[in-house]
């Protein structure tokens, strides 16, 4: 059966296909192939620069030759190792015999043994896959999460002016503005993608179980810690751990996933204020011709975006909470738990992009209701009462909080009229009650 959107069993490789395919270049597993066969080339590479006694005489002419063989990879070259997994029960064996046949191919049968010289299987995988994260972060993460909060900084910015209710607990409060509490998401999701920054992409490279055991007992001259540290951070332009069991121990990894569950955090919370605030018709949202918004209820547009995104995100952060609590813990200097997990690394990346998209397609439908932010704020006069108790406590009047306590908690209707009878009842100068009158909900926003 060939795979398409209808016998997907993942939703990211069926109904989100068109979605999340931006991702099938670095989290497939043609893609895991390619970038182990990639570490393999530029490991051989790497030891042919020592140089070794027995690889002498390799140029930048032959090095050009083996770059081809990953930077040309196909899926014909994935499929072939998949074949020779078949034989093997190995994929990182199957691996080393496909390049091994391409050293065939090029009449360097004489210098294939060093193809994998030294290394366990840990090796490759542990540079391979912080690779692959790594390129995923840069050609589809940040640039995902740049459109986002490209729109939320423009809606800010056009919706500045636009002052709106505030609710403490889901009671009226202070008045602010639109544009602010948008802002306020935007500077929370910045700072977290700032710290996610820091986070280096680490991998684990020294043999058998982290000590160069084999390198050393062949090479005993050679500084193979420097070889490792070099090869992992000037050539492939990742952190080097060491020391290490046989495996990455995977802490700055956890910590990205970490990172990453606390921007999908940020943004849940921001769909649901928003997921609220057309529930309060401060939004309409925009009517595609033909869409149906209930199979019953004709008149209904749903808020489907923002919830979508919720629940995406929400999928991908129970997946990345199970990454960052299960990868740094191994039995004794390695078990195979961390393998079929880290299989599953590109799931969560791919169900926050859907959340992003859905976020941004929910931002995109929004027609901004302003008379019923005028409405609110103006049947909810009692919030400027923290403002004319601030005050006359600044001109030292008797019991202010408790004067607006009094007037505010009764259960009667709280208006403009009320709110200047109150202030013409207060003993004090006429500039003041100018003052105090000149506050409405609608001006009382801050800065």
């Amino acid at each position: 059966m060939k795979l398409n959107e209808l016998n997907a069993i993942s939703p990211i490789d069926g109904r989100y296909r068109n979605k999340t395919l931006a991702f099938a270049p670095f989290f497939s597993e043609e893609a895991l192939i390619k970038y182990r066969v990639q570490v393999e080339i530029e490991y051989f590479i790497a030891l042919c620069e020592l140089p070794l006694p027995q690889l002498h005489g390799f140029n930048n002419e032959h090095f050009k030759e083996l770059r081809e063989i990953y930077i040309n990879f196909s899926s014909d070259n994935a499929q072939k190792i998949k074949d020779i997994e078949k034989i093997t029960n190995h994929d990182v064996k199957a691996v080393e015999y496909f390049i091994k046949e391409k050293f065939d191919d090029l009449n360097l049968q004489n210098y294939k043994e060093f193809i994998h010289f030294g290394l366990t299987s840990q090796d490759i995988n542990n540079t391979a896959i912080p690779l692959s994260i790594n390129d995923a972060f840069d050609n589809v993460y940040y640039p995902e999460i740049a459109k986002l909060i490209e729109k939320l900084r423009a809606l800010a910015t056009e919706w500045a002016k636009i002052p709106m209710l505030a609710r403490t607990h889901g009671q009226p409060a202070s008045p602010t503005r639109l544009g602010k509490e948008i802002m306020v998401f935007v500077e929370r999701i910045e700072q977290q993608i700032k710290q996610l920054q820091q986070i280096p992409y680490a991998a684990k490279f020294g043999g058998a179980t982290g000590n160069f055991n084999a390198h050393k007992v062949a090479y005993p001259t050679m500084d193979w810690k420097k070889f490792g540290t070099n090869f992992v951070e000037k050539v492939l332009g990742l952190h080097h751990s060491f020391p290490t069991t046989q495996i990455e121990h995977y802490d700055h990894l956890a910590g990205i996933f970490d990172a990453l569950k606390r921007v999908n955090t940020i943004i849940i919370d921001f769909n649901r204020d928003f997921w609220t605030y057309i529930s309060m018709n401060y939004f309409k949202q925009k009517i595609k011709k033909g869409e149906v918004g209930s199979s019953a209820m004709p008149h209904k547009v749903n808020p489907i975006d923002f919830e979508n995104s919720e629940g995406n995100l929400g999928l991908a952060n129970a997946i990345f909470e199970h990454l960052s609590a299960k990868l740094p813990i191994s039995r004794l200097q390695r078990d195979l738990t961390d393998s079929t997990v880290l299989r599953n690394v590109g799931v969560p990346f791919a169900h926050t992009v859907i959340g992003f998209t859905s976020t941004l397609k929910g931002l995109n439908k929004l027609l901004l209701n302003q008379e019923m932010f005028e409405k609110d704020l103006e049947a909810n006069w009692a919030v400027v009462a923290e403002a004319i108790q601030t005050i006359l406590r600044r001109e030292n009047y008797p019991n202010p909080y408790e004067a607006l306590k009094g007037l505010t908690r009764t259960n009667a209707v709280i208006n403009q009229k009320t709110m200047a009878d109150f202030i013409d009842s207060l003993e004090v100068d006429e500039k003041i009650k100018t003052e105090l009158k000149a506050i409405t909900p609608s001006n009382y926003t801050g800065i």
